[in-house]
């Protein structure tokens, strides 16, 4: 296909960039040679910062960046530059947390005006044609006709936004101890909704960050309202339309309050999350719909989001091509009432029940999305089946709604390789294998962690942030670091392969060298060997993924237990103690950081499984919901020091220890099992 117009972007590998590849507008990929022309050039930057799923960001580049008279007054005026903000969440933080100071709100496409250095004076998120000219042309026009007004105000916004991310010294600081959390969930749990669980508001997002610390809260207090809470929200969100009924997986949230009409993207890192979620509380409760929906999630990123080489691509799109060739957001997910009928046929009453086919399931312009708010039973006794007569009949309408939805133009794929998402999906995968026992998710995780061994680990020892089409062009971000780490860590504990753990300590010390910062205790979101705009972030509150700083700080913890490390103990309770003055504030933005206050203040467990037939009693022990553990364990003689000198030949031992003192072996899983949990009882 012959274009009109071709920018610098098409040099690039980001699927979103080369979106923008054939518009009139110039674009520049972000590098410090394009600030330096603008210096030169004395010339403002126009930066615009989106992703491929975003639909929003489709919309603005179809009425102005695809627009020659918007185009004119950009290239005129401007030195534009586009970004991937999955590719550059470096760059991204820094905007993003200009514009919410200057306009009290974010999202994307995130665009920013900046002085020639990169220092931003103006933002906003979508803009209409109109009023993009009108506010470019006045903007240009003012740096013109005064630029110390200009310079003066940039600089000040630059002061704040590397003020609002400083750690204050603390001095050594208690740790925060049970009172004080069990006091700010309590204040968190005023904003539960009760009936559909989540937040009181719209849209709903799923945030398993802080699902997954709730429900290892409710475990460890044995707070059965905290229990119910999460029982009800891990529900509502399965029975949601923000899940694929047919295709599996989640999309990224919901636009309403009862999970129903879903911003229809999918992501890597909302999925990979939920498996681990979703099997964790499979554990705690043994709902078979919780394992139904690891199954179909798993099942839909090895359909659709999983390369021959075994790594995870990114995101699927929030629209796709309706049958008149026109994007729109949704088209591939929805269902008039009529097509259903025609594929179904006798069958089509029973799931117009079971998935709402109603005003309750009705989204608009004649279309459904599926949605449920009814269990197996309450509909198989209305239809006078069996539970298994009615899960035969939806899996056959489920098959055929799925062969029939194959046949439409799929959305459009981001097949880009993140390290930090492929850690999120790994995790996920070891999650599920190590509760449900399957196989071939084992499989998956390990073709994946050898994929980011061979691929992503740079010569220095480091790890690359990107990939695609054979090349690698960006050094990973703290947050690449900490999910690889957590994952390697889990995969060690369900594979007792070394590599993995060593693997998982070379990267933290890597870390610990290029990322380190002794003022705060802290780690750079950035390497100290890579440039930065305006300030070098510590990213420290948890959101839908979790804070960098708080993964790390965990992994050290974990870390320091199966190495007898206790300068990694130490680390990562200092990295607590700097940031716990805003646990009270704000729980919800430092739920992650919350399971180190549970790991300091309750008991925590080290078990050591020795001997040739280990298999079964690791399976036994890993298939239960034990937040307060690590396990390590060899069928040989080790020199890891949770195992040294504690193999029999011809014997299976298993060993509960705290703090490296161990009690006397037992030979029994279950045993073990009541020494590190006598008193639990079942979540339900």
């Amino acid at each position: 296909m012959s274009h009109q117009y071709t920018n610098a972007l098409i040099n690039e590998t980001s699927p979103y960039l080369l979106q923008h590849a054939h518009n009139p507008v110039n674009w520049e990929a972000w590098s410090p040679e394009v600030l330096k022309k603008a210096q030169q050039e004395d010339k403002l930057l126009l930066i615009s910062i989106g992703y491929a799923a975003c639909h929003w960001c489709h919309v603005m580049e179809e009425e102005s960046f695809e627009d020659e008279e918007v185009a004119k007054v950009m290239n005129d005026r401007f030195i534009n530059i586009k970004i991937d903000r999955e590719e550059r969440p470096d760059i991204d933080q820094i905007y993003m947390d200009a514009v919410q100071m200057m306009t009290g709100r974010g999202g994307w496409p995130l665009n920013v005006v900046a002085l020639p250095d990169g220092r931003p004076f103006w933002g906003a998120t979508y803009v209409k044609k109109a009023e993009w000219i009108k506010v470019l042309n006045q903007l240009s026009d003012l740096y013109t006709e005064d630029p110390v007004k200009v310079t003066d105000y940039a600089r000040d916004l630059a002061k704040g936004i590397k003020e609002i991310n400083l750690i204050p010294p603390h001095e050594n600081p208690d740790l925060y101890d049970k009172e004080k959390l069990d006091s700010a969930v309590a204040q968190w749990s005023t904003f539960f909704d009760l009936e559909m669980g989540g937040y009181k508001r719209a849209p709903k997002f799923m945030m398993p960050v802080n699902l997954d610390f709730l429900l290892h809260y409710a475990w460890a207090e044995d707070d059965l309202q905290i229990k119910d809470y999460v029982n009800l929200t891990l529900t509502k969100m399965a029975y949601g339309g923000v899940y694929d009924h047919l295709g599996g997986g989640f999309a990224r949230y919901s636009v309403d309050t009862k999970w129903h009409v879903p911003h229809f993207e999918k992501m890597l890192y909302d999925n990979g999350q939920l498996v681990s979620l979703y099997a964790k509380a499979y554990a705690y409760t043994q709902d078979p719909l919780y394992r139904r929906t690891v199954e179909e999630t798993i099942a839909f990123v090895a359909r659709e989001l999983t390369d021959e080489t075994g790594a995870f691509y990114s995101s699927l799109d929030a629209d796709s091509k309706d049958e008149s060739g026109k994007l729109e957001e949704g088209t591939y997910y929805v269902w008039g009432a009529e097509e259903l009928q025609e594929v179904l046929k006798d069958d089509f009453p029973i799931f117009k029940d079971y998935y709402n086919i109603n005003p309750y399931g009705f989204w608009e312009e004649g279309k459904f999305v599926l949605i449920r708010n009814k269990s197996e039973l309450e509909i198989a006794e209305k239809h006078g089946l069996t539970t298994e007569a009615l899960g035969k009949l939806i899996r056959s309408c489920k098959e055929r709604l799925l062969e029939k939805r194959d046949q439409r133009e799929r959305p459009r794929l981001d097949d880009k390789i993140l390290t930090s998402w492929n850690g999120l999906m790994l995790k996920g995968l070891v999650d599920a294998y190590k509760i449900i026992g399957r196989s071939s998710y084992l499989d998956m995780a390990l073709e994946n962690a050898h994929f980011i061994s061979d691929n992503m680990i740079k010569e220095d020892g480091g790890l690359y942030h990107n990939h695609k089409e054979g090349r690698s062009t960006l050094n990973g971000y703290l947050e690449d670091y900490a999910s690889v780490i957590d994952a390697f860590l889990g995969l060690y504990e369900v594979t007792f392969d070394e590599q993995w753990l060593r693997k998982a300590d070379s990267l933290t010390e890597y870390c610990i060298q290029n990322h380190y910062d002794e003022s705060s205790g802290l780690f750079f979101f950035t390497s100290k060997q890579d440039d930065f705009v305006i300030r070098r972030t510590l990213e420290t509150v948890d959101n839908v993924i979790p804070a960098s700083n708080s993964i790390m700080a965990k992994n050290l913890f974990y870390l320091s237990k199966h190495l007898y490390n206790t300068s990694y103990e130490e680390t990562a309770l200092d990295m607590m103690k700097a940031v716990q003055g805003n646990f009270s504030e704000d729980v919800s933005g430092y739920a992650n950081w919350l399971h180190l206050v549970l790991f300091t203040q309750n008991p925590f467990y080290e078990v050591a499984l020795l001997g040739v037939d280990n298999a079964d009693d690791r399976s036994f022990l890993q298939q239960h919901y034990l937040p307060n553990t690590i396990i390590a364990g060899s069928d040989r003689d080790s020199n890891l020091p949770l195992l040294e000198n504690r193999f029999v030949a011809g014997e299976t031992l298993i060993y509960v220890c705290q703090k490296g003192s161990c009690k006397l072996p037992v030979k029994v899983a279950a045993e073990a099992l009541g020494q590190i949990q006598p008193n639990q009882q079942n979540f339900l």
